[in-house]
């Protein structure tokens, strides 16, 4: 009997290992839909059928479990939308069979999105039974003014009294704040950044505001500072934060020392996630392909698709010279950059593959590389599109 020599297919994707895969549980439905936000949230209206909804995210994870089969869950994250709109039961009952269904990792980082608008202390106080042990709070600015002009339903003082209540059952928090507000100064700017610093969180996400396609501010926007303004406010809260010891280790993320937030890591450094809830996205690798997922995003619908066994919407193969720009479009938005060999890793592709477009991103000073690492300079840093366009143009 003779044998055949195998013969791999160079074009084939074929991976060492699977990267890390992590959790995303959406919670759709929100007190009142922001002017600038793009998620898929929906206004509640009054009550929600959360007792419905909550049944339908664990038949969603059931029905996703033979894509990813004995595979370990390192972080968990529940966004939205208002994922506070959740009881604490709710909550502990999601993470409860999370934990039935899943080999969640013993020190797995599971974190929440909580509006300040909607805290209670004894719902904190449920979370952090249930399971979470990171909070994260939706302040965008303690300015009151600048609150009603993004259409927040908290004030300056519910946003500080909710830091407070969450300081009591958390040791790990993130505050999220936004600047090149409407009408908003540079000073004010800075004192926003200032009140936060004063609660010493963990972590900090800064982002500038940007008028989004399919939203209210898009349709009718409103007067913003111009570039040259929000530029300074921008360079000024980093200084800022640079100052009281924060690492700014992505675009818009700042933290502590061991603090940085692990679940967008793997976001970031190109791992797999499976995304749960309605509108929510997916990102996973096999041993010959990579697959995205997208839920039904309308609430009724997508619990209608769950109980026909059906959650999935749209789903599509990543091809293989797809895969260099996805990567890079994530990995260098680290301000450190990338082990190089991590490319390999998480694309299959040798770095080769992407040397000339390397070679132009170092000739126009917007990249930097040794034999290791690989990252953005501090231009490309603040161009950062410009550095993505030049692997999207080799893609294209």
């Amino acid at each position: 009997m003779t044998t055949r020599p195998i013969i791999l297919d160079s074009q084939a994707i074929n991976f060492q290992a699977l990267p890390p895969l992590s959790l995303y549980i959406h919670m759709p439905w929100c007190v009142r839909k922001c002017p600038y936000c793009d998620f898929n949230s929906h206004e509640a209206r009054g009550a929600f059928p959360e007792q419905e909804y909550v049944a339908a995210l664990i038949r969603d994870l059931e029905l996703a479990l033979p894509l990813i089969w004995g595979r370990k869950v390192y972080t968990v994250f529940f966004g939205g939308g208002t994922p506070s709109l959740l009881s604490g039961e709710s909550v502990a009952e999601i993470l409860r069979q999370v934990r039935m269904l899943l080999p969640l990792a013993l020190d797995a980082e599971i974190t929440l999105e909580a509006n300040p608008g909607t805290v209670e202390a004894a719902r904190f106080a449920a979370y952090r039974e249930a399971g979470v042990n990171r909070l994260s709070l939706g302040i965008q600015s303690f300015n009151d003014a600048h609150l009603q002009a993004l259409g927040r339903i908290h004030t300056a003082e519910e946003a500080k009294r909710a830091i407070g209540i969450a300081q009591q059952h958390f040791d790990n928090i993130n505050l999220d704040l936004m600047y090149a507000l409407p009408n908003q100064t540079l000073e004010q700017a800075l004192q926003d950044a200032q009140t936060a610093l004063s609660f010493s969180p963990q972590h900090l996400s800064c982002y500038h505001l940007t008028l989004e396609p399919n939203t209210l501010f898009h349709r009718n926007p409103p007067a913003l500072p111009d570039d040259d303004s929000s530029s300074d406010m921008q360079q000024s809260i980093e200084e800022m934060l640079a100052a009281s010891g924060y690492q700014h280790y992505e675009t818009s993320a700042f933290a502590q020392p061991k603090h940085r937030a692990r679940h967008n890591l793997n976001y970031w450094q190109f791992g797999d996630y499976l995304g749960i809830g309605a509108g929510a996205h997916s990102k996973l690798s096999f041993s010959g392909r990579v697959i995205r997922q997208a839920r039904h995003k309308q609430p009724q619908v997508y619990m209608q698709q769950v109980a026909q066994g059906a959650p999935v919407q749209t789903e599509h193969a990543v091809e293989r010279d797809e895969l260099a720009f996805e990567f890079m479009m994530n990995a260098l938005r680290l301000n450190e950059g990338f082990d190089s060999s991590l490319f390999n890793e998480r694309t299959s592709l040798p770095l080769s593959s992407i040397r000339r477009e390397l070679k132009q991103a170092e000739q126009r000073g917007l990249l930097f590389r040794d034999h290791q690492r690989i990252a953005p300079s501090q231009l490309g840093q603040r161009f950062l599109n410009d550095l993505l366009g030049i692997f999207l143009d080799e893609k294209m």
